[in-house]
């Protein structure tokens, strides 16, 4: 299953540097507002170290990691909800993410130019946020107009339920409260995320952009801190990095990665952090197979059950689940073989009920 987190932010806050730096590709970074034209999308190796000592015992022809779409949006402006700027071409493509990533520039610089000529990080939230607010209030009140009337004349009973919970979402928007923040019944959720995709019924990970000196004194750093109390108040993650340490991370060899996090007083990069945040934000965990063939990390959903795990390498796997043989990764990190496994009674037999469990090590029986 594939996972798409889109880098929204105002102009110049830093997004392409960090889309360069996730991707190691080359998009334009240009000092000026709308450097970035259409959305660059990057499929992004999501490094587990499970998998790495997996492949080592294993020796396989392929190790495939599972993956990350990271789209770099470009930058929105006050009244993007109303056209301004590049306006809703933009805010459409947001639609297409499951997460926000949320750049905030934290760091003051002469030569790069501010929208709004001055930095203030909560501010420049506020306006990406009242945007995405006003978007999804036009959303909203179109939806309205198309069942009121089937609701209050027909008394159609989905009619009913779905006036309840967009009148709901109304008044919230009205008040510039983020669907996000409201509580609803399961039905209602699933409604709210899959039937009308709202902007701001998606989760968000705030991240502040320090520059380098900031970096190894993040304590100290007054624009990040704004951050993350803005984000803790509203119960939402919040990450730092510096887009341009996170770009020079990118271009070295692996070996030179250790000595250079080392001289940074930091144990792994801020863009592992982020990657990670997603995945616990989404619910999201991983499970394996393995072979000589192939070992291979998969994403799934928390509370996916064995044959729904199957389905995700594929469906005939599925539709003809008849049972799955399972071990944990800390269990062979123990014994280091299927053999010693097995002798040690740490091989399972599972069926359809099974919840996969992050760091399961599946083996699929199937007949179609």
């Amino acid at each position: 299953m594939s996972l798409k987190a889109g880098i929204v932010g105002l102009p110049n806050v830093g997004k392409s540097t960090l889309f360069n730096a996730i991707t190691n590709s080359h998009v334009e970074a240009a000092n000026y507002p709308f450097a970035t034209i259409n959305p660059n999308d990057g499929v992004v190796p999501v490094k587990d170290k499970r998998l790495d000592f997996l492949s080592s015992i294993f020796n396989p022809k392929r190790k495939i990691y599972t993956t990350v779409e990271f789209y770099d949006i470009a930058g929105l402006v006050k009244g993007a909800s109303k056209g301004e700027g590049l306006g809703n071409k933009f805010l459409s493509h947001i639609r297409e993410c499951d997460i926000i990533v949320h750049l905030v520039r934290c760091f003051d610089s002469k030569d790069v130019i501010h929208v709004e000529d001055s930095v203030d990080p909560i501010r420049d939230i506020e306006i990406i946020n009242l945007e995405l607010i006003l978007a999804d209030l036009e959303t909203c009140c179109n939806r309205i107009g198309k069942v009121e009337n089937k609701a209050r004349v027909s008394k159609d009973k989905e009619a009913i339920f779905e006036m309840n919970i967009l009148s709901k979402v109304k008044d919230a928007l009205e008040k510039g409260i983020s669907i996000r923040k409201l509580n609803f019944a399961d039905d209602e959720k699933k409604y709210v995320q899959k039937t009308m995709n709202f902007l701001t019924a998606k989760p968000v990970i705030y991240v502040a952009n320090v520059s380098d000196s900031d970096y190894s004194d993040i304590n100290n750093c007054k624009y990040y801190l704004d951050v993350k109390n803005f984000a803790d108040k509203e119960n939402s993650d919040c990450v730092y990095i510096s887009c341009e340490i996170e770009y020079e991370i990118s271009q070295l060899k692996e070996e030179e990665k250790a000595e250079y996090f080392n001289m940074l007083g930091i144990e792994e990069s801020g863009l592992n952090t982020l990657i990670s945040k997603t995945y616990s934000l989404l619910n999201l965990s991983t499970f394996f197979t393995v072979g000589e063939d192939e070992c291979r990390a998969w994403t799934f959903v928390n509370g996916m059950t064995a044959p729904q795990c199957a389905g995700i390498i594929h469906s005939d796997f599925q539709k003809g689940f008849i049972r799955a043989e399972v071990y944990s990764y800390e269990d062979f990190v123990v014994y280091k073989s299927e053999a010693a496994l097995k002798n040690a009674g740490k091989i399972r037999i599972e069926g359809k009920d099974y919840l996969a469990k992050d760091g399961d090590i599946f083996f699929f029986r199937f007949n179609v």
